[in-house]
């Protein structure tokens, strides 16, 4: 049996065509008007200063203690019957940047409204899982929180899955000169977060999801 397509099988089952995603010769400058325009590709592509940045496919660690932040916080908020959702990796403006932070907590109109992008005005609480990796590891604590923070947003959470004691979730709070630490716990601990919702849980409980 011929491994090639029976005759006439390519006409009738074109390749799919090159997306080409940034114009020839230019990796900067680009602004969030430049980045809602980005055709869909199934990569986290993020705006930072001006730039285009992919992140790599999340590994399954990740992924999972993302989705398991995102259900210790939506059971607290269906708990407490409160108007905002929370949301993973969805488009948000801040600034002149357009990020996806892992998770997000939104107002439920917005997300019913089939928001695009969400303003930073808007968004309540975002947090990252650390990826492996310089760059990654960079770009959760140096990159992104300023640009969160200098956008107004109240509370930003970070979650740690490399070395021993995994998760380790810390909580940051918008302060004078930016993002203060006001808890912090390794799994087996208990981790307290007041705002947008009250809720005390062992980081642990992100591995359940």
């Amino acid at each position: 049996m011929s491994a090639l397509p029976i005759e006439g099988w390519l006409v009738a089952h074109p390749p799919p065509r090159r997306i080409v995603l940034f114009p020839s010769g230019r990796v900067t400058g680009y602004t969030v008007d430049d980045w809602l325009k980005l055709p869909e590709t199934g990569e986290r592509i993020e705006l930072i200063d001006g730039s285009f940045q992919v992140s790599p496919v999340l590994t399954g660690l990740h992924a999972l203690c993302a989705a398991g932040l995102r259900a210790v916080l939506t059971a607290v908020a269906r708990a407490e019957k409160s108007d905002l959702v929370v949301v993973e990796t969805v488009n948000v403006t801040v600034g002149e940047d357009g990020l996806i932070p892992d998770i997000a907590v939104v107002p439920r109109d917005l997300v019913m409204a089939r928001t695009v992008a969400f303003p930073a005005s808007e968004v309540a609480l975002v947090a990252e899982v650390v990826s492996p990796g310089l760059g990654n590891c960079r770009r959760d604590y140096e990159i992104k929180p300023p640009k969160y923070a200098a956008a107004g947003i109240e509370v930003f959470i970070r979650v740690e899955i490399e070395g021993a004691d995994i998760p380790r979730v810390e909580v940051l709070k918008l302060g004078r000169d930016g993002y203060e630490t006001i808890s912090q716990a390794k799994a087996g601990k208990l981790l307290t977060l007041t705002d947008p919702f009250h809720v005390s849980f062992d980081p642990a409980e992100l591995l359940e999801a």
